[in-house]
């Protein structure tokens, strides 16, 4: 059996081994694969494993051999799924692996937000500790978490692990989703959108991106925060309105943002978010932790063994 994995580099820049996958058949991995050699390289494979290399009906055509695809994450919109159950392959994707390191990187941003940490290692290593002559010395507001709203929208896995260490900052947790099945033993309140917008000292995302909610942040939902508030967007770029969200941040509309994720990425030059005040933008590793790659890896090889033995899982189409 023939393995071709097309963008490996994320998942393996060489601290996380294929070999458990290896294993499993005839193996290429690529680091990165242009949209003009997807037929060439997975020409002949019968698995194919992608990330963001997308797989579409007019490349799955080209494809005859190919019979099984695993996607290297949870979101599975770069395979056409439809495409892919009309041409009888299967389509599995890893739905639970990063649970704890995006709710981490969420507590990250957000006592940056407060602290101000590196700010101040900075300040201190340019002398102005020393030059205050105080024993401290701070140059933005310190603030605890303790007492604080989060309104977490999306409740799922990662927005319920977030709600939980919120409860061990002792701090209040507001929730919205689709759905109010399973809902965690620790004290949060249910709220409607706008509530929750308006109520909310930091909203944090967490929730699917649907046709209905691509940008949901927009101006109308962002006046509605109070001007001490802070978003953070862990989850999906295209969530957030862009533009609106940078001219709410020149306005002073709200106290800041720090995004994981952008509409495309990697940023482009002319993302209107470029020189926004009082915004944090990472490069999408909220998911990277190396526990996380890990088992990301180790779930894709039991994909893949299921598939051989004529019992595939976690089968999204």
């Amino acid at each position: 059996m023939k393995i071709v994995v097309l963008d490996g580099y994320t998942l393996n820049p060489g601290d996380n081994s294929w070999d458990e996958i290896a294993a499993l058949g005839e193996f290429k991995v690529y680091d990165r694969t242009a949209p003009d050699k997807i037929v060439e390289r997975a020409a002949g494979a019968d698995v194919v494993l992608t990330n963001k290399t997308p797989l579409t009906a007019e490349t799955l055509a080209q494809l005859s051999a190919v019979r099984f695809i695993s996607v290297l994450a949870t979101g599975y919109n770069i395979v056409d799924t439809k495409a892919a159950r009309q041409r009888n392959i299967s389509v599995s994707n890893v739905p639970i692996y990063g649970t704890d390191a995006v709710a981490e990187f969420v507590f990250s941003l957000l006592l940056n937000f407060y602290r101000q940490p590196q700010l101040h290692n900075d300040l201190v290593k340019k002398g102005q500790w020393r030059q205050a002559g105080d024993f401290c010395f701070w140059k933005t507001p310190q603030t605890e978490l303790a007492g604080k709203t989060l309104g977490i929208v999306g409740f799922g896995r990662i927005g319920q692990r977030v709600g939980e260490i919120a409860r061990a900052f002792k701090m209040e947790v507001f929730a919205n989703g689709p759905s109010k099945n399973n809902p965690p033993s620790y004290p949060f309140e249910w709220r409607e959108t706008e509530k929750l917008f308006a109520e909310s000292d930091v909203v944090t995302l967490h929730c699917k991106l649907t046709p209905e909610n691509s940008g949901m942040i927009n101006r109308a939902l962002l006046s509605r925060m109070k001007k001490s508030a802070y978003l953070i967007n862990t989850a999906r770029g295209a969530l957030v309105n862009e533009t609106d969200l940078a001219t709410a941040l020149k306005s002073g509309q709200l106290a800041g943002a720090a995004l994981d994720v952008v509409s495309e990425e990697p940023i482009r030059d002319d993302n209107p978010l470029f020189g926004a005040p009082n915004l944090t933008l990472t490069p999408h590793i909220a998911w990277a932790a190396l526990e996380a790659r890990q088992r990301l890896m180790k779930v894709t090889a039991q994909n893949i063994a299921g598939f051989q033995a004529g019992r595939p899982i976690n089968v999204v189409n």
